[in-house]
């Protein structure tokens, strides 16, 4: 099949929904495990490579070492065939995206957080170590983060066993940036060309760049035969003392003066984090990754009613600013009426809350109805008569006492008031 759209079903129990990435040599989409009721990623290979043997068996070679690896800090894989026209892998959906993704929205890390994003990788990757296993292609497009927040190790398409790895080939395998140096010149291939990697990444998270460059890709890769990786805190100021010795011991040219497995590095990583005193940290998801994106799509094939939330995930353990730069805020939404008091507003009379429009035009009063009295015309003039009798008293009193003829005063007036 060419391309997968909308509405495929892959060995009738795989609904496609949409893709979420493209490589080179295979398609991930979005898809629904109709048999369990649960969102998957299918890995689908491209068919330019169904026939070649090669590509066939590093496909199968990943689902493999993928399904028999369980880790939090690993993705899943479900499923796996090749009989049928497709060849395709089925894996844990990721919804949060890669390393890279995050990389490039919010630049390099503070010590802190390139601490917790390594200490998650190497939990994953010294897994797939104790098995006799060699990733052989550690960078920060496999290394994903979940939607919750979870650092997780992906992609085994070059995975060899030790014993396998052993074997030279005139081929160079992998990502040029990453490369060790005996994956270069075809020297004898253990976890600790791993461990080289996994240092290069550590680099590149610390100073937002990558430590060797050439013309073209040849000359890129030869560059670490011949060259030290550089300390960190050349390119960027504040990376303390003991990551750039942390990075010279994980990307040592011998292999033999490296860490011997990720076991090891991962120890001298959590040593040199206590030794600074580094907090703990939450690794945020990216937001504009394709991954996000896709995920925040509500469809009727992944039968979803609102975008993918979960309890505990950026918002309730975003950075604050001080400390890794966030992405740049979402726009501010448009002012509405307030219905209710909000928390700590000053309560007002809902008299003079009215959120009437005001007419400035005057219009006529509205008629309105008689008003019902139990008084009658009687009492009202009996009302009347003695306030105007009560006036006079008060005038004639005034004029009595104005005048000076005090003459006798009756007795009353003297009591006590």
């Amino acid at each position: 099949m060419t391309h997968l759209a909308a509405g495929d079903v892959l060995e009738g129990r795989y609904l496609i929904d949409r893709p979420i990435a493209r490589g080179g040599m295979s398609t991930v989409y979005r898809c629904l495990d109709t048999r369990l009721g649960r969102e998957v990623a299918a890995k689908v290979m491209d068919e330019r490579y169904m026939n070649d043997d090669v590509f066939l068996d590093r496909f199968a070679r990943e689902a493999r070492a993928m399904a028999q690896l369980s880790h939090p800090n690993l993705v899943n894989v479900y499923d796996f065939s090749a009989d049928g026209e497709d060849v395709f892998l089925i894996m844990e959906l990721i919804t949060g995206g890669t390393l890279r993704e995050l990389l490039a929205e919010r630049g390099p890390m503070p010590p802190h957080a390139a601490a917790a994003v390594m200490r998650a990788m190497l939990t994953g990757l010294s897994v797939a170590h104790r098995r006799g296993l060699v990733h052989r292609d550690i960078k920060p497009d496999n290394i994903l983060i979940n939607g919750d927040n979870t650092v997780k190790l992906a992609d085994f398409g070059l995975v060899r066993a030790t014993s396998d790895a052993r074997h030279s080939t005139d081929q160079i395998v992998g990502t040029v940036v990453y490369l060790s140096p005996e994956q270069v010149d075809g020297s004898e291939i253990t976890q600790a060309s791993d461990v080289y990697s996994a240092g290069i990444v550590l680099f590149e998270l610390l100073t937002g760049t990558v430590p060797f460059n050439g013309d073209t890709s040849l000359s890129h890769a030869l560059s670490r035969l011949r060259l030290d990786v550089p300390a960190p805190s050349s390119r960027m100021q504040g990376v303390p003392k003991l990551f750039d010795e942390l990075v010279a011991t994980a990307t040592a040219r011998d292999p033999r003066e490296r860490f011997a497995d990720a076991e090891e590095f991962l120890a001298a990583l959590d040593d040199v984090a206590a030794e600074l005193g580094l907090p703990d940290f939450t690794v945020p998801a990216p937001t504009q990754s394709a991954a996000h994106r896709v995920a925040a799509i509500p469809t009727s094939i992944t039968q979803m009613s609102a975008p993918v939330e979960h309890a505990g995930s950026e918002t309730a353990h975003e950075p604050p600013a001080a400390e890794y730069r966030p992405a740049a805020p979402p726009a501010p939404l448009p002012a509405q009426p307030i219905a209710h008091p909000a928390p700590y507003e000053r309560h007002v009379p809902p008299l003079e809350r009215s959120n009437a429009p005001v007419d400035r035009c005057p219009q006529p009063e509205p008629e309105l109805p008689p008003v019902e009295s139990n008084r009658s015309g009687v009492a009202l003039t009996l009302v009347l008569l003695l306030i105007a009798a009560a006036t006079a008293a008060v005038a004639v009193g005034g004029w009595w006492f104005g005048s000076g003829a005090y003459g006798e005063i009756p007795e009353i007036l003297r009591m006590p008031d």
